[in-house]
C-alpha cells in the first residue's frame, strides 16, 4: 500500500537516515573483505604459507621482513576505536553471515600491515630511505603518540619508544615510495571528462530495505501504484509547481541535492541527470531504488568538477603504482602463524579509546594535508 507521504514525512526521511547509515556500515565492511593481503593493486593475491619457527610474539613474515604481535594490537585498537567513535560500540554486535564484523576488521588489519610490510621493501629495493630530518620526524610523533596513551593502553598494548619508532618508520617509508613512484604523473584530464553536475530528485521508493541489511521489493500491485503517483508528480512539477515543495510532500530521498560526476550514479539516473539542461525536469526514471523525477540545477559545477579532476587523478595515479607494487608483492613469500594470528582479539576496554596513531602521523609529516597520499 503506498503511503501517505504528507503526515509521514518527516518520520519516513529520519528512519531514511537510520537505514542509510546503517547500509553505510554494512558497505564499509563489505569493502574491507575485499582487501587481500597485497593490497594495493589489482593483482591476485598469494597464498599465506602456514609454517613453523617463528619468534615469540611474531604474527607474520614478508620476506626478510616481519610484523609482531604488538603491532597488530596498535593498528586493531585503532581501527576500532576509529569505528566506534562514528558507530558505536554495538557496532560489533551487528550479525554477519559466516563471520563476525570483528573478523572481518582483523582481517583489513592484516592486509593493511602487509601492505605497509611489503612497501617497506619495495622501497629499500628502489634505494628509497628516510633523510636525518624525516628521522627526527619518527622519532618526535612515536614519542607524541606515547604520550598520548594512558598507563593502561601502554600496558595492553606492549608498546615502547623503539617498537613505535619502527611502526613510524615503515609507515613514512611506505608513503615516501608511493610518493616517488606517483611523482611525476601528472595525467591530463578534461573538463569533460570529470564534469561535475547538481541536481534535485524526487524518490518514490519501492523497496523496502531491512534492518538485517536485505532489501524487499514492492509487489508489482505496490510497485504500479509508485509508477503512477510518479506520473503524477512529475505532472505537477512540468506545470509548475515548485520543485522544493514537492520534494517535501513526496520524496523518500534522505538527500534532494545531489552533485555527481560520471559513474558515480546508476547508470539509468546517470544518463537521464546528464542530458538534462538547466531546470529541465525528467521523465520518470527507474532505479534499484524506485522511481525518479529529476531536476537539472547546474550542468557544470566549477568547483566540484575541479574536485573531480584531482579525484580522477588519484586513481590514475594509483593504478600506476598498483601496477609496479603487484608485480613487486607477487614474488615475496609470505608465512603466517596461524595459532598466534588465531587468538588475536580486540580489547573490549573502556579504557582503551586511544585512536590517534594515524592522525598522529599525518601532523607530523603531512601537516594541513586530509590524509596520506595512495591510503596509505
Amino acid at each position: 500500500m503506498i503511503r501517505q507521504r504528507v503526515n509521514g514525512r518527516k518520520a519516513e526521511q529520519g528512519a531514511d537516515r537510520r537505514e542509510r547509515k546503517g547500509r553505510a556500515v554494512a558497505f564499509v565492511l563489505a569493502v574491507l573483505l575485499l582487501l587481500s593481503l597485497t593490497g594495493c593493486g589489482n593483482g591476485e593475491t598469494k597464498d599465506i604459507v602456514l609454517t613453523t619457527g617463528f619468534h615469540r610474539d611474531e604474527v607474520f613474515r614478508l620476506a626478510d621482513t616481519s610484523c609482531s604481535l604488538a603491532e597488530v594490537m596498535v593498528y586493531l585498537t585503532t581501527e576500532q576505536n576509529l569505528y566506534e567513535s562514528v558507530y558505536g560500540s554495538d557496532i560489533w554486535n551487528a550479525a554477519g553471515e559466516g563471520e563476525t564484523l570483528e573478523d572481518r576488521l582483523k582481517e583489513n588489519v592484516l592486509a593493511k600491515l602487509s601492505q605497509i610490510k611489503a612497501m617497506t621493501l619495495l622501497a629499500d629495493r628502489r634505494g628509497v630511505t628516510l633523510q636525518a630530518q624525516e628521522e627526527k620526524q619518527v622519532q618526535e610523533a612515536a614519542a607524541a603518540w606515547l604520550e598520548s596513551l594512558s598507563d593502561t593502553e601502554r600496558e595492553a598494548l606492549g608498546v615502547t619508544q623503539e617498537l613505535t619508532e619502527g611502526m613510524y618508520r615503515d609507515y613514512a617509508l611506505a608513503d615516501k615510495v608511493y610518493r616517488e613512484i606517483i611523482g611525476d604523473i601528472n595525467p591530463e584530464i578534461s573538463d569533460d571528462e570529470a564534469r561535475t553536475i547538481t541536481v534535485q530528485h524526487i524518490l518514490i521508493r519501492t523497496v523496502t530495505h531491512n534492518a538485517d541489511g536485505t532489501t524487499t521489493p514492492f509487489s508489482e500491485e505496490e510497485k504500479a501504484r509508485c509508477y503512477q503517483e510518479a506520473l503524477n508528480v512529475r505532472e505537477e512539477a512540468v506545470s509548475g509547481e515548485a520543485f522544493e515543495s514537492l520534494i517535501e510532500k513526496y520524496s523518500d530521498a534522505a538527500e534532494s541535492t545531489l552533485s555527481f560526476g560520471k559513474g558515480e550514479q546508476e547508470t539509468a539516473f546517470e544518463e537521464a541527470a546528464f542530458n538534462l539542461g538547466t531546470d529541465e525536469i525528467s521523465a520518470v526514471v527507474e532505479t534499484s531504488e524506485g522511481y525518479e523525477i529529476i531536476k537539472c540545477i547546474s550542468t557544470f559545477n566549477r568547483e566540484e568538477t575541479d574536485r573531480n579532476k584531482e579525484k580522477i587523478a588519484e586513481q590514475r595515479r594509483d593504478e600506476v603504482f598498483g601496477q609496479e607494487y603487484d608485480a613487486f608483492v607477487n614474488s615475496l613469500p609470505r608465512n603466517l602463524n596461524e595459532p598466534l594470528w588465531e587468538s588475536v582479539a580486540m580489547i573490549r576496554d573502556e579504557g582503551m579509546d586511544t585512536d590517534s596513531f594515524f592522525k598522529i602521523y599525518e601532523e607530523y609529516f603531512h601537516p594541513g594535508e586530509r590524509e596520506t597520499a595512495g591510503g596509505v
